[in-house]
């Protein structure tokens, strides 16, 4: 039966500042210091691991210290830093569109599952001061990662913000708008070119209009994942589009180097799908994007180990140093489908 993954790795990476960027194998590389990607990541995963009674304590104590974090990230206009040296020292004026979408993802999440309601309410003052910038994000993906964290925040049952509502309705008419014009010949995509977190686009699609009452927004987001999956799932393994070239319409597409970030996406995308309708083919879905990790993949190669993950899947075997972003990904993943109510995996790790 299914059990969740030790956070060992995780604990590793952490320090009394934040999550370590990089690794070397499975070493804690400290130059490369600590960014706020990383520790919205880390402190929605860490709530999630509260959930659980056996690693409890100990992921209350890690959201602790990112949350603290990401106080510490938030400019005074509401932007985030992005980048810290292990100096404690931030090297940067502001971080980039990216960053900032997973800061609002983070503590939209902590505004409705934080564990403690002091916790809440720091979460919801700092996503208050952010909401200003959301309507200035210019990038999509920037745009739909911090919409993953209002749609949370519009379920919060202690806390209301009306803008959140109109930020909500103005990501989705951009998607909306976004699959009118590309969407064409076969090609059910809001883009021409699928890049990186691809599946984030459709589960942005399903969760507003799930939460704002648009089924044409959620049947966009449906007949989007099903579109990449047609791409992506080969003899029910899933094969990510490569970051060595991405995939153009009408262009080949790149096999590798896979991330691990995708599968994340995948699960996330699918679980969306099987709330928003009910189909038992998306908890499977979900279940191929996390056996990714445990080696049900285009190289037979198993990538999660010991809590932690390799850094990329490549074409002649794996990065095998164990990175951030790469655990938090499958922490994310397997702690997702752990979840009551989100499926029952027949995998042991």
């Amino acid at each position: 039966m299914w059990r969740t993954p030790p956070l060992s790795h995780l604990i590793a990476l952490t320090d009394d500042v934040g999550v370590i960027q990089h690794a070397v194998l499975d070493v804690p590389n400290r130059s490369t210091g600590y960014c706020t990607d990383d520790v919205a990541r880390a402190f929605m995963v860490a709530i999630r691991a509260a959930e659980h009674e056996s690693s409890r304590p100990t992921a209350v104590a890690l959201a602790r210290t990112y949350l603290s974090f990401l106080h510490d990230a938030q400019l005074p206009d509401g932007r985030f830093h992005n980048f810290m040296g292990y100096d404690r020292r931030w090297l940067d004026e502001a971080g980039s569109e990216d960053s900032f979408g997973r800061a609002v993802w983070a503590l939209g999440f902590g505004l409705r599952f934080a564990p403690t309601p002091s916790w809440r309410t720091l979460c919801g003052e700092l996503l208050e001061r952010a909401l200003p910038n959301v309507d200035r994000l210019t990038h999509v993906r920037a745009r739909v990662l911090a919409s993953l964290g209002l749609v949370q925040a519009s379920l919060a049952a202690d806390r209301r913000m009306p803008v959140v509502e109109r930020c909500l309705r103005a990501v989705g008419d951009d998607l909306r708008a976004r699959w009118a014009s590309e969407s064409a010949d076969g090609w059910n995509w809001f883009e021409d070119t699928l890049t990186y977190d691809n599946a984030r686009l459709p589960e942005a699609a399903i969760r507003i209009g799930s939460v704002l009452g648009d089924p044409e927004l959620v049947e966009i987001g449906l007949r989007s994942l099903d579109f990449y999956v047609s791409i992506v799932v080969e003899a029910g393994i899933f094969v990510p589009i490569g970051n060595q070239g991405w995939y153009r319409r009408g262009g080949p597409r790149a096999r590798y180097a896979q991330q691990p970030l995708e599968a994340a996406a995948l699960v996330d995308a699918a679980l969306a799908a099987h709330e928003a309708n009910g189909q038992a083919q998306y908890l499977r879905l979900a279940e191929i994007g996390l056996e990714w990790y445990y080696g049900r993949n285009s190289r037979d190669t198993v990538l999660a180990t010991g809590g932690g993950c390799f850094d990329g899947l490549e074409e002649l075997g794996v990065n095998h140093n164990m990175g951030a972003e790469s655990t938090l990904a499958y922490l994310a993943s397997a702690y997702a489908l752990a979840t009551p109510g989100a499926g029952v995996l027949h995998i042991a790790r």
